[in-house]
Order: C-alpha cells, then sequence, then structure tokens
C-alpha cells in the first residue's frame, strides 16, 4: 500500500473509532486594531518572552495515545504510561502548572470546565513523579473562587495536593509576545515561571472558531479585555501556540460540549464519549478531536493551518505513532 493510502486508512479508522464511543482493544498504529499594534497595555518597556517546555521527541514512544474507559482517573493514568510515564515529563524538584479550563461557573456535567478528576489525578502524577509544586491556574471568565467551587476542580486539586492560584491583578505581567498579532499583553504568572506546563482544555464548541480545545485554551493565561482577540481571533491563537509550547496536552473528551460553547449550560448539548486524547503535538491533537466529534476538516480550522506552518506540530493526525486503548484494557 502506498504510504499516502495507508494514512489515509489509519486516518479513518482513528475517526470512527472516536466517534463510535468505544475502542477495539490495544490497536497501535494509527481587527485590524491587532494588526502588528496592540495598545493594551501600552508597555514599552515590557520584556520579550517565548516559553518552550516541550520535552524531547522519542522515537520508540507514541506522540499520541486516545484512551476510553469509565474511570477519569484511569483514563490518565493509562494515557500518560503509554506516553512514557510522568517521568518523561517532570524532572524532581519540577514546578508544575496545570492548566485546565476553569472559566464558567458551571457544573462538571455541563462540561465547559476540564473534568475535576482529570486535574486531581495528573496533578497526583506530576508530584508523585518529584515535582516540588503543583500548581491549578487559569484566568477565569466568571468570578474565579465560584468558577473553582463549582467545577470541582478547586476541591479535587487540593486533595491531592496541588495549590490552586487565582488570577489576580499583581499576578499579570506585561509580556511583548513579539507575534505576528499580539505584541505587549499582560500574563498570568505561573505560565511564565513554571518548569512544566500541561495543558488540559476540555473537549467543546465555540461559536467563533468551531472548536475549542488546546490552541484556544492558552487564551486562559492572558488578562485584559481578551474580547478584544476575537477580531483576529486565528491569528492570536497561532501567536500563543508560539508563544507557549506545553510539556504535555491532554485533552478532556470525558463529556464533549457538542454544541452552545464556550459557555454551555444546556445537559442536552453534552454527549458522554469517555476518551482522553494525550500527547505531544498540540496541532494534531486539537486536529484529531476537531474531526471526531464535530467532523471539522483542517480547511475549517485556520488557526490550526497557521500554526502549522510556524512549525508548531502537525495537522496530519493519521502520520502520528498512536495508541488506542479501549475500556476492556
Amino acid at each position: 500500500m502506498a504510504p499516502q493510502e495507508d494514512r489515509t486508512g489509519r486516518r479513518e479508522a482513528l475517526i470512527r473509532l472516536a466517534r463510535a464511543g468505544g475502542l477495539g482493544a490495544g490497536v497501535t498504529g494509527v481587527a485590524f486594531w491587532l494588526a502588528g499594534r496592540s495598545r493594551y497595555p501600552e508597555e514599552p518597556t515590557a520584556p520579550y518572552i517565548q516559553r518552550n517546555v516541550a520535552v524531547k521527541p522519542d522515537p520508540g514512544l507514541p506522540e499520541m495515545a486516545v484512551v476510553q474507559g469509565d474511570d477519569p482517573r484511569r483514563l490518565v493514568q493509562r494515557a500518560v504510561e503509554e506516553l512514557g510515564g510522568m517521568r518523561r515529563f517532570v524532572s524532581r524538584g519540577d514546578v508544575v502548572v496545570i492548566k485546565p479550563n476553569v472559566s464558567w461557573d458551571r457544573t462538571p456535567e455541563q462540561a465547559a470546565n476540564t473534568n475535576p478528576e482529570v486535574v486531581a489525578e495528573t496533578a497526583r502524577l506530576c508530584l508523585e513523579a518529584g515535582a516540588k509544586r503543583v500548581i491549578v491556574a487559569d484566568v477565569c471568565i466568571n468570578e474565579a473562587q465560584r468558577c473553582y467551587e463549582r467545577s470541582g476542580i478547586g476541591a479535587a486539586a487540593r486533595s491531592v495536593g496541588a495549590q490552586v492560584v487565582f488570577p489576580e491583578d499583581r499576578l499579570l505581567r506585561p509580556v511583548d509576545l513579539r507575534g505576528e498579532t499580539l505584541r505587549v499583553w499582560p500574563v498570568f504568572t505561573p505560565f511564565l515561571e513554571a518548569d512544566k506546563v500541561i495543558n488540559i482544555p476540555v473537549a467543546k464548541h465555540h461559536t467563533l472558531t468551531g472548536v475549542t480545545l488546546g490552541l484556544k485554551s492558552w487564551f486562559g493565561i492572558l488578562g485584559g479585555t481578551r474580547q478584544r482577540l476575537h477580531q483576529r481571533i486565528h491569528e492570536s491563537l497561532a501567536d500563543l501556540g508560539d508563544f507557549l509550547r506545553p510539556t504535555l496536552t491532554i485533552i478532556d473528551a470525558y463529556r464533549v460540549l457538542l454544541r452552545g460553547g464556550p459557555g454551555g449550560g444546556s445537559l442536552a448539548d453534552v454527549a458522554l464519549k469517555k476518551t482522553l486524547i494525550a500527547g505531544t503535538d498540540p496541532v494534531a491533537l486539537d486536529a484529531y478531536a476537531a474531526k471526531a466529534y464535530w467532523n471539522l476538516e483542517v480547511a475549517d480550522l485556520p488557526y490550526l493551518q497557521m500554526a502549522a506552518r510556524r512549525g508548531l506540530g502537525t495537522t496530519d493526525f493519521a502520520r502520528l505513532r498512536t495508541k488506542l486503548i479501549g475500556s476492556g484494557d
């Protein structure tokens, strides 16, 4: 079989399995104002910082793991195990920041925020691997304390020894992002100071970008009036992906908000998929989830095309070394 035909076959197999909500056992293989002149805040002396906390590629390990099952904590354990274990990503003494979606005053069942059990288990594994400190941080849209309480993420994180840091003004630092669209912008300081950053978005619909997944999650590292970024949202997402390259991405698709995003609210818009998608290529993970749950092609997602052109990953997820694990494994 020709390489292109082989990739196409694997791609379709991945999509069919994810949509079915059950995997076979142990399958392997498969705004004009923003245009270069942002004015918020006006801070000409802001430092230029670029965060690349990615791990080195390992050709002997999968680049993506898709795991399904009933227990969210076990999904995290198995996905991280397949990717080489948490000690591949976290070294003894590291300060690790976990970035979930905690934007909305919603319950876990409404799927507008990351599953609290996924956050807690990721934090626990980081501490077990020797992390000195694990911080859970996000710049919320609704009131932060209420978001953390109602989502369950605050209590879940603290229960395993992680620290929750709320987005206070004093913790927002102006940074020159030097993006094609984004320049000086306030960034939540935990993301500037951490040794490692693990991105854990929830898979959900978005009215402007079609979906909000790994790259869209980076809006939650910024302060300021983020609605202004919507005028050139795809360019902004590519800039943010270039600014912060994560150690690990884990897409929470245990519950998927298929419609009504990003804030959600109606349980009728939520599908129970009991899936976790983890890996080291954030572009490929976004492309896979967008196709699996919304049937969106890369042509429908300009921000992914821009990110791929900058070398942030591949949109051709079928090319990845992939491990698929079903609920019976």
